[in-house]
């Protein structure tokens, strides 16, 4: 139990090292499913491009949503951007710190999923295969339209009848390959691009607000956790005095059955201390909308 505490504990306090690693795992994760999956084209004029985009697509908005789930500091970001101003000043500099940070833990694995589907090329090539241009290849003259439609539609499927008679859809297959990976490579290559000119240029702008943000935004996390932890520590206070006050009337029955209960007044002191006056649900509520409402300013002078 102790060894889970420690693990816990340090999950706790090391929040940002914790959702790197689990970005990272997802976007392995992403990569894991995405050659897992048994991709299979329909071959249907109608219905190829809304398969292959949604494959490209769909599951990159699914990763994104599981990791702004994940993430623990989106909840905290949106609680400060939407509490009432109370006591203390908001700072939008530091919700749009966190919001910054969120979005770029958030997108890593909706990203590598893209870039494997454009590298690997079959989603592509199953979207947009029905919409080559047929004077680009031989072998698609003297047939009617419709049986062109077809036939363009057939490209990734290699196994079909018509595509086994047919030598121009490899020259479309590789077309098309050729044409995603390198929009893959190429995105991966801004994407690299970017985050080097963020990390060397980043000196070169004002570092005290970023520093500040930075700050903050951390002090808004661990003050969060803090009062959840005095407030399951206070909750379990508050439940053991009514639990006490409710079998106050049974002492006299729980005696008979060998049970000690504590005398009057012995504990009581250190508990009162630890609930701090705050003895009915009235009180409670009062507390919690307090808290919420007029969170005292950032001054301990």
């Amino acid at each position: 139990m102790d060894r889970f505490r420690m693990i816990f504990q340090y999950f706790q306090s090391n929040s940002e090292s914790v959702m790197n690693g689990i970005c990272g795992l997802l976007a392995l994760a992403s990569v894991k499913m995405y050659t897992c999956l048994d991709f299979s084209c329909p071959c249907l004029p109608q219905y190829n491009r809304a398969y292959g985009l949604g494959i490209m697509f769909v599951p990159p908005v699914i990763l994104f949503l599981c990791s702004l789930i994940l993430n623990r500091q989106s909840l905290v970001m949106l609680d400060e951007w939407r509490r009432p101003q109370g006591h203390r000043k908001k700072d939008l500099a530091v919700v749009r710190y966190m919001f910054s940070s969120i979005m770029q833990r958030a997108m890593v694995a909706p990203v590598v999923w893209i870039i494997v589907t454009l590298l690997d090329g079959k989603c592509l090539i199953c979207a947009f295969s029905g919409s080559m241009d047929p004077e680009k290849f031989v072998g698609f003259a003297n047939i009617t339209p419709v049986q062109l439609e077809q036939l363009l539609a057939k490209v990734p499927c290699k196994d079909d009848e018509l595509m086994r008679n047919n030598t121009s859809h490899k020259a479309v297959s590789r077309y098309l390959r050729c044409w995603s990976q390198a929009l893959g490579w190429s995105i991966l290559l801004i994407l690299i691009v970017a985050a080097f000119l963020a990390r060397w240029l980043r000196p070169c702008f004002n570092q005290d607000t970023l520093l500040q943000a930075r700050h903050w935004s951390n002090y808004i996390d661990i003050e969060q956790k803090i009062f959840e932890e005095t407030c399951c520590e206070h909750s379990r206070l508050f439940a053991h005095k009514c639990i006490l006050h409710f079998f106050e009337s049974m002492r006299q029955e729980i005696k008979l059955h060998s049970f000690n209960l504590p005398r009057q007044g012995e504990g009581d002191e250190g508990e009162e201390d630890l609930l701090q006056g705050i003895t009915d649900q009235h009180q409670v509520n009062k507390l919690l909308k307090t808290w919420y409402y007029e969170k005292p300013p950032l001054d301990v002078s």
